[in-house]
Parts: C-alpha cells; structure tokens; sequence
C-alpha cells in the first residue's frame, strides 16, 4: 500500500527528529530521507510530500496527518490570537471590503463601516471574521444583529452597469477602487466618525489605488492599505459580511427573475448555467446577469477553443 501526504513545515520538523534514529543511509535525490519503522518505509521530499509504503502504510500517514491538522489548527488560533492583539483590532476604525469580484454571475457589493471601540467585545461575541470564512446560512444569520450595531454605507453595481464601465480604460482594479472610495468617502462626511484608522483590504498599493481615483470628484485620503485586513480589523471583517449578505440577496432575486438557480464563483457548473440561460432567453441576457469579461463567456458561447 501506498499513501502520499503533505505537510506543513512544523510538521516536516517532528518528522525529520522523529525518524532520526531509523533513517537509511543512501541519499536519493530530491529526498530529505528515507526511513523504515517496522514494516512501514517512510520517503520525505523536499516538495513536502510524504510517502508511505507498506501494510501499515495508512496507519503511519494516518498519524501524520492528525498530527499535521493540530499544528495547522493551532497555527490558525494563534493567528487569530495575534490579529486580537494587534493595534488595528481593538480601535475605533472604519474599514471596506467587496464582494461579486470573483462570480461570473451576479453584481459587485463594496460596503464601508464604521465600529468604534465599544462594539468590538460584541462583534467578538458574534464570532465576526471574514465573510469567506463563515457559511451563508451564518452570514443570513448574523448580518442583521451587526447592522444594528454599526453605520455602513453599501454600494451595488449590477451586471449592466459592470459591462458598460469594464474596457480597455477600466479594469476590475479600477472599478473596486472608485467603489470603495465612494462608500468610504460617503460614510466618512455623512457619519463623521471619530476614528483611529480608516483600512481598506488590500487589492492594489497605494500609489496605484489612488492613480485608479484621481478623477473621482471626491477623494477619501489618510487609508491604511493592508493585506488580509479582514483578519486584523473588525470593520473590514463586518464590511465583509455586510456586501455577502447584500450579494446572496441580490443573487436570489437574479434566480428567481430567471427562474434558473445561479451558481457563485467561475467554475464548470457556471458554463452549464450559462448555456441554459443563452438557451432559455438569448445571448444578450447574459449582459444583465454575468460578468462579460471573464472567459466563461466565450466557453458559453463557444468562441474559445479549448
């Protein structure tokens, strides 16, 4: 029996001091080593992977990767312990997030919001992370509590008004940044908030985010611009939230206008959909209701070869 694992690098550690007293001796390329523990050979390589061979093979990989998932678990809660303790996580900030970018169907949400210190043991209480983290059925659940709690300003931009604005002069880069400075922009001067950081999730730097914007009417200046901010501040986590709740909402009236379930992301399953859509109502409905840019167009339409 064969079986092949990967390991996280603290687990690839316990591995190479585990087996130090049952090593082979000849170097074989690409192998960190090679070990026997009774009638199990164990083979590591530098990719990471792992194989086991032998009739307990399943019972050593088995073990492994235990042990691998509480290293993993216990790396994700001292992450989320560190993000706890960090200065962007208990201050009064007004952060925003998007969400639609990655879904062939169904508009783009950015939401800003605004949480003051006060509100941040409440939002723990929730359990607020990043909306990629939790479930639809939680975020149904626990938008409307966080709504009560704290200012947002939400912005939709549907499937029509995405494929007019996407061209050679605007790009989803380009688009996101004018988006996240309107709701931020517009919660800042209407809330007037007192604030320690204003944090936008990072999709571009600085210099660029600001270049996409420079026409904007309105600039909303003095963001911090951080990679994974959903991890590190709460108003960026609940921003989040807010724009999947808003988009789960809006891709349930899309369903229900075509009466054809729409499935999220990019993926196989969306082509098939498409296919029934461009079937049932005619290539120009896909301007409503997807993102023409994203090569799921031509596979539906069969332009590409693939």
């Amino acid at each position: 029996m064969n079986v092949v694992i990967r390991v996280s690098d603290e687990t690839k550690a316990k591995m190479i001091d585990y087996y130090k007293d049952k090593r082979r001796d000849k170097e074989i390329p690409y192998v960190v080593f090679q070990a026997v523990e009774e009638d199990t050979v164990i083979t590591m390589y530098t990719s990471g992977k792992v194989m086991f061979q032998g009739t307990s093979a399943d019972v050593d990989a088995d073990m492994w990767r235990s042990i691998d998932g509480q290293s993993a678990n216990q790396e994700i809660a001292q992450k989320e312990k560190d993000a706890k303790s960090g200065k962007y996580h208990n201050c009064s900030s007004v952060g925003s997030d998007e969400v639609g970018t990655g879904d062939y169907f169904g508009p783009i949400v950015v939401t800003a919001t605004y949480v003051p210190q006060e509100e941040v043991p409440y939002l723990e209480q929730l359990g607020i992370r990043d909306s990629k983290k939790l479930t639809d059925e939680k975020i149904l659940s626990i938008t409307k509590e966080i709504a009560k709690k704290i200012k947002y300003r939400s912005i939709i931009l549907n499937n029509t008004e995405y494929n007019e604005k996407y061209g050679k002069d605007n790009n989803m880069n380009k688009i996101k940044a004018i988006l996240h400075n309107k709701v931020l922009y517009q919660l800042m001067e209407e809330e007037k908030p007192k604030i320690d950081y204003i944090i936008v999730d990072e999709f571009a730097k600085e210099n660029r985010y600001y270049d996409y914007i420079k026409d904007s009417t309105h600039i909303q200046r003095g963001i911090t611009f951080m990679p994974k901010a959903e991890d590190q501040n709460l108003a960026v986590a609940c921003a989040s939230i807010i724009s999947r709740y808003i988009f789960l909402k809006e891709m349930d009236k899309l369903s229900d206008t075509l009466h054809i379930p729409l499935p999220k992301g990019a993926g196989p399953i969306v082509d098939q959909v498409g296919e029934e859509i461009v079937e049932k109502y005619g290539s120009e409905k896909l301007k409503e209701v997807a993102k023409l840019n994203f090569l799921n167009t031509g596979r539906i339409l069969k332009t590409l070869i693939i």
